[in-house]
């Protein structure tokens, strides 16, 4: 087994270290979730937190952790009787987003239930994690499917696997510790409140800090052991300090005054449920007894909102996470006093993890801070104070103008893209999927997930007699079993390709044109398909954000899509034909979504109408579902971005028809458009 890195020797990440510690002081505050860009060690210290945890004791032989001195009387492996039990160290199970539903909450062998009755189950890893640590990387790119089954043991403590009538259930209560780097995509909200922390990590600007992050890396690197070895005095004095902090939790006391504030941050903010009260409350409690204090002040409390709150505010989906901290402290301090708390800005009120100069925490240089969120997308008419004369913008060979904000987005309607796929699962498409509605039933390709019971006995009926069966169960055999086929929703892969010419340049035109876009992006965003950004201008198309499942990525792409030049159609209609097969070969079974804003005026080299056309074919001959948004003003209408969807084989719309009711038109369009050229 490799040595872990040791936990004291992480440089820096005052709120990461502080996070996991609150939780291995008291697991009911509810675990965190570690948001950050790539390389800033959320895996490493994660990893690292599991030779601090208290050892557990569990029921001799039990392969679900029962506590000796209060047995799971509904074990699978029980009934156990009360007494000593053994010692061991509490588990840190690591769930890989491609794991299979019985690998996650275990299986029961179909064969055997069905002909001899027997609950023969082989335990998941839920059943491992329990009184433990379930740990997710790249929790963000988990299956739907999964986060179900995740929410549904968080909720009730439990887990239970049903196949047609035959049940298990054990109990699953576990941390849960998760890492994702936001540029990849977000967290579906009803997983994200699951988590009782968050935090905000990024790599240190400071040269001095991250000299010492390598030095360390290099030396554990070049000697695991010898290295932790070195820090052995100090991990031994942390782990005795989180077992001191969790013995000195029952005597912590909540006051009401500490209460009121926490009552009237989460009010301030105005987070959804009470889940975030409740979470602030034991956060509050684990800090005081982190700190060896039995009274919980404001600075605990503010510690608290800072750890709890940013993931919980109520926003929209593209604005950054995060808390106004002027707004923080002046609600604290307008509910202080009733317990003689201290100013939330005095000593440990700024921020900062209240940890003191205790063991395991190496000094740091003041001021070390970072933000990896992204800019939020701008409210509608911001950014009009930069913009240049709508009448300068119109013309097509005018230069690059600024960046303008975009309008205010509107819900969408559905597009869909017909057919049936085999695509990730999402709320989309109509798609063959292991999840939704049962349809038919088939041989199992592999291991057997969904029995379809019907079938299966149909299946195996003709034959009982020639088997020889004479007693009442069922002489099943492998052949006889059928995997039920499902109907759901997929993801899609939504391209957009925008028109950032000077035609297109006008202040409320190309305003309206983000809005719209923005609208799309929303409407993406919440049923989980990928997205990029194709934009042309000048004599060029560029891929200004390569297909991705971060929504709020396209989104800060779009606010600073400036403008300005020619309109290269053919550019890019070619540039977006060749993302499109990268991604099929990538991912061959998502399928495509064509949406072309523009007021398809092609200009610049010869004939840029008749080359629009020829590239526009080009999509059309490989059968992708398209829209044309026609951007086209004015009292003299060419209709051309209308030539350019027939070219396509899509359908075109204009930009005040794809508002409200009259985008359900374009769905139908779409479809039927999609079906003739089938």
């Amino acid at each position: 087994m490799s040595t872990p890195y040791p936990f004291t020797a992480i440089v820096g990440q005052d709120d990461l270290r502080l996070g996991l510690l609150l939780n291995a002081v008291s697991p009911a505050v509810g675990g965190v979730l570690v948001r950050g860009e790539k390389g800033t060690a959320k895996s490493t210290a994660v990893r690292a937190l599991a030779a601090l945890v208290p050892e557990v004791s569990v029921v001799p032989g039990c392969r679900f952790s029962c506590d000796p001195a209060s047995p799971d009387p509904a074990c699978p492996d029980g009934p156990h009787e009360t007494g000593p039990g053994v010692s061991r160290a509490a588990r840190t199970v690591e769930l890989p987003v491609g794991a299979s539903e019985d690998r996650l909450v275990g299986a029961l062998d179909i064969e055997r239930a069905l002909a001899e009755g027997v609950k023969a189950f082989e335990p998941g890893l839920l059943a491992d994690a329990h009184r433990g640590i379930l740990y997710v990387d790249e929790v963000n790119l988990l299956h739907d499917h999964l986060v179900d089954l995740l929410l549904d043991a968080a909720a009730m403590g439990a887990s239970y696997v049903e196949r047609e009538g035959v049940s298990v259930r054990h109990a699953a209560r576990f941390l849960l510790v998760g890492t994702m780097n936001p540029e990849e995509g977000e967290l579906r909200p009803q997983l994200l409140d699951r988590f009782g922390l968050t935090v905000e990590v990024a790599a240190s600007r400071e040269t001095d800090l991250r000299v010492e992050v390598v030095r360390r890396r290099l030396a554990y690197d070049d000697d695991p052991a010898g290295f932790a070895a070195r820090w052995a005095d100090e991990e031994g004095a942390l782990r005795a300090r989180i077992t001191a902090a969790r013995a000195l939790l029952p005597e912590v006391r909540l006051g009401d005054g500490a209460l009121r504030q926490i009552a009237a941050t989460c009010a301030a903010f105005e987070v959804d449920g009470m889940r975030a009260d409740i979470v602030m409350a034991r956060t509050a409690t684990a800090l005081a007894a982190w700190a060896g204090r039995t009274d919980v002040l404001a600075e605990d409390v503010r510690q608290a909102a800072l750890l709890a709150l940013p993931h919980r505010r109520r926003r929209n989906p593209f604005d950054a996470p995060g808390l106004d901290e002027d707004k923080l402290d002046d609600t604290l301090e307008q509910n202080s006093g009733e317990d003689g708390d201290p100013d939330p800005d005095g000593p440990g009120g700024g921020g900062r993890p209240p940890q003191g100069d205790g063991p395991g925490t190496p000094p740091q240089p003041e001021g070390e801070s970072g933000d990896t969120s992204a800019p939020s997308v701008p409210e509608q008419g911001q950014g009009q104070d930069r913009e240049q004369e709508p009448g300068r913008a119109q013309s097509s060979g005018g230069g690059e103008q600024q960046p303008v904000g975009a309008a205010e987005p509107f819900r969408t309607k559905m597009l869909s893209v017909p057919g049936l796929g085999e695509g990730a699962a999402g709320r989309r498409s109509r798609a063959r999927t292991e999840h939704g509605r049962t349809t038919g039933a088939r041989r199992p390709q592999g291991a057997l997930t969904k029995l379809h019971l019907a079938a299966t006995v149909q299946a195996a009926a003709p034959h009982q007699r020639a088997r020889g069966r004479s007693g009442r169960g069922l002489v099943l055999r492998r052949d006889d079993l059928r995997q039920a086929t499902r109907e759901g929703r997929e993801g899609n892969l939504v391209l957009f390709v925008v028109d950032a010419s000077g035609s297109m340049a006008a202040r409320q035109r190309m305003s309206a044109v983000k809005g719209a876009v923005l609208s799309l992006l929303l409407d993406a965003y919440q049923r989980r398909d990928k997205v990029g950004l194709v934009t042309f201008r000048g004599k060029e198309a560029d891929v200004a954000l390569p297909p991705t499942s971060s929504v709020d990525a396209a989104a800060a792409r779009l606010e600073t899509l400036p403008t300005g030049g020619r309109t290269p159609v053919a550019a890019g209609l070619l540039k977006a034909h060749d993302v499109l097969r990268v991604e099929r070969m990538r991912d061959p079974s998502r399928r495509p979504l064509l949406v072309v804003v523009t007021d398809g005026r092609a200009t610049g080299g010869p004939e840029p109408v008749a080359l629009a056309a020829r590239a526009a074919r080009l999509h059309e001959a490989t059968g992708i579902a398209s829209v044309v948004v026609d951007c086209e003003s004015g009292p003299v209408r060419l209709g051309l971005a209308g030539d350019l969807a027939r070219h396509l084989g899509g359908s075109a719309v204009t930009l005040d028809e794809l508002r409200a009711e009259s985008i359900a038109g374009l769905v139908k369009d779409v479809q039927t458009s999609s079906r003739s050229a089938a």
